[in-house]
């Protein structure tokens, strides 16, 4: 493992202060012009240099004719060119005095026979001159806080706690947008293409040691270096999560590996068990990949399996209930303290139960306030999974119906979502368990896009939002049985 971040060959890279790029050009359909685009969309502030043989400027940049030509030693050169002149090129790079490389260009190992050979060509040209490089046949890197994204497609939203590396780019770059409605981001996000120089080994120690980072997400069709994997792994496990979707395990998705970067997959039951070797949570989909990143990077208190649910609709509670059993969950029963609080609060129509259905109280926000500090309290759980579904539209509905001028209406309603929004959020902080939501309304409701934008999870439906429950409990047993074991040795 590296002792500082400045010591992995991928912070040059992820944090450059100055980019060579080879491929853009004034062609705005051409691949190098739309990633120095990106680059200029996300406000990039160091020094760009394109090069070009023929332009004198590139996207209104100075260009240069050759890279000895620049001025100064730039820390990454990005290339995008035709495969057969990406070596040549990297000879130029290594004679500049370029330690760092980005090699975008594809038809390396992806493409047999040929592609092997050339993707030697360049191994053996970056070892001559002692540069480290991530590719051939990817996209890059973002890294929003230092407003880098050599990728094809605009960063959205604002930066976040997951890092990233992936054996495919588009699971950076296609995911941007689905980061952003559910408020959340990259801190750094690594393709890894081909791994010819750079793997995600490599990455990991990056993630590791990455302030920014708080969970770690990886995109996986085959592992190189196993022994190595599992041993970095183990010793990230017990301060950072790690999350790892895996898609080689069938036979179409080993071939589809194969022709995509290369890479040479294993059966799922080998996967499984390095992951459980490593301490990793296995994913099953990308979107269930960054579900469960999102709840591990916004965890208040390890999480347990007891699970208490709030609502205020039976069937929505009951299926919660269904999930939690299906996937061996506990939903234990209240304390007597925590029945004496709540039977206050609870309309005799109700169900001091678990799950705990409100139906509807005579004070409204006890929903949002009192009930889900009593049940944060109770001492036979250790999650509470808490319901919303009453859209702003239909408090302001009812507030209508009571008579209430539609000119106090405008000032009420918002005034009500702010204390509902506040009151949450303040059990959030100050409770010492984890509080994950789930819904049906949109995550563009008032009220959830309010909290999901504070950093609380809310999940679309109880199944998702069981599943990250699970899977937080799991991390909390495998990251225990390491530092058992750690301890042990």
């Amino acid at each position: 493992m590296i002792e500082s971040i400045k010591d992995s060959p991928l912070y040059p890279i992820a944090n450059p202060k100055s980019i060579a790029i080879f491929g853009a050009s004034n062609k705005v359909t051409t691949m190098g012009t739309g990633l120095l685009g990106s680059i200029l969309d996300l406000g990039f502030e160091g020094e760009i240099y394109p090069i070009h043989p023929q332009e004198d400027q590139v996207l209104n940049l100075k260009a240069y004719r050759s890279v000895l030509d620049l001025p100064t030693v730039p820390d990454v050169a990005l290339i995008v060119l035709p495969t057969r002149i990406v070596s040549e090129t990297m000879d130029a790079c290594g004679r500049k005095g370029i330690k760092h490389a980005i090699v975008i260009s594809g038809g390396f190992k992806e493409v047999g026979n040929e592609g092997v050979t050339l993707e030697k060509e360049l191994v053996a040209v970056a070892n001559k001159h002692g540069i480290r490089f991530l590719g051939p046949n990817c996209i890059g890197v973002t890294t929003p806080r230092h407003k880098l994204n050599t990728t094809f497609m605009t960063y959205e939203g604002a930066p976040g706690f997951i890092g990233m590396a992936s054996q495919s780019g588009s699971f950076v770059t296609q995911m941007f947008n689905y980061l952003s409605r559910h408020a959340l981001g990259f801190s750094t996000a690594f393709s890894v293409g081909n791994e010819a120089n750079i793997d995600i080994v490599d990455c990991l120690e990056y993630l590791s040691a990455c302030p920014d980072t708080k969970v770690i997400a990886l995109y996986i069709e085959g592992i190189r270096r196993g022994r190595a994997f599992v041993e970095t792994a183990r010793s990230i496990v017990p301060k950072k999560p790690i999350v790892a979707h895996y898609v080689g395990g069938s036979e179409t998705g080993r071939r589809a590996g194969l022709s995509h970067t290369g890479a040479l997959a294993g059966p799922d039951r080998l996967y499984d068990g390095m992951f459980r070797q490593s301490g990793i949570i296995r994913a099953q989909s990308i979107i269930e990949l960054f579900d469960i990143c999102w709840m591990l990077g916004s965890l208040h208190g390890d999480a347990g399996r007891r699970v208490v649910i709030q609502t205020h609709s039976g069937g929505p509670g009951a299926e919660a209930a269904d999930a939690c059993g299906r996937s061996g969950l506990e939903l234990p029963s209240l304390s007597s303290e925590t029945i004496k609080k709540l039977s206050p609060l609870i309309p005799h129509t109700a169900s001091i139960g678990n799950p705990v259905d409100f139906t509807f109280g005579k004070n409204l926000m006890d929903y949002f306030s009192t009930i889900p500090e009593v049940l944060l309290e109770e001492k036979n759980a250790d999650v509470l999974l808490y319901y919303f579904s009453m859209p702003n539209r239909t408090l302001e509905r009812m507030l209508k119906h009571m008579g209430v001028p539609s000119d106090e209406i405008a000032a009420l309603a918002p005034e009500l979502l702010d204390a509902q929004c506040e009151a949450i959020i303040n059990l959030v902080e100050t409770g010492h368990k984890p509080f994950v939501g789930y819904t049906f309304q949109s995550i563009y409701d008032k009220l959830v896009r309010r909290l999901v934008e504070r950093g609380i999870p809310i999940f679309q439906g109880p199944q998702r939002a069981v599943r990250v429950i699970q899977a937080a409990f799991q991390y909390t047993q495998l990251r225990d049985k390491i530092l058992s074991a750690v301890s042990q040795e």
